[in-house]
């Protein structure tokens, strides 16, 4: 299986020792992803802003990928509040297409990124054509 390192300028930058996402296969692996402006800095005061500005870098890095939001098979979702939910899916069914992919969703405690109230990891498949089940 072939591995490749998945580094954009586009997305978020690293804020810690990780990478952007990796390819594995036909799999893509996308870190997990926050609010992060190209200057390293949480963009975005509201769950609803901070899940926009989070989708559009897990686009940049699937891009970057050769995928795209609809290859995404599986996300992860960190929420500061979980009690925000409502509005985080608002944005998030919005911004993804059915069929969605399997999703958890878990509350978590966000302070090393002060302000952070979402994060996303996926995982796409960019393999061969879709085949229905």
């Amino acid at each position: 299986m072939t591995r490749q390192v998945i580094q954009t300028s586009k997305g978020a930058p690293p804020l810690g020792a990780y990478s952007q996402g990796w390819r594995a296969g036909d799999l893509v692996y996308v870190t997990g992803t926050g609010p992060i402006g190209r200057d390293g800095t949480v963009v975005g005061g509201t769950v609803a802003e901070q899940t926009d500005v989070v989708i559009n870098n897990i686009e940049a890095i699937l891009e970057a990928a050769g995928a795209s939001l609809k290859d995404v098979i599986k996300a992860n979702v960190y929420l500061a509040d979980a009690t925000t939910f409502p509005e985080f899916n608002a944005v998030y069914a919005r911004r993804f297409s059915q069929p969605y992919p399997a999703r958890t969703t878990v509350g978590v405690d966000m302070r090393q990124v002060p302000g952070m109230r979402v994060e996303i990891e996926v995982v796409a498949y960019v393999g061969e054509s879709d085949q229905k089940l």
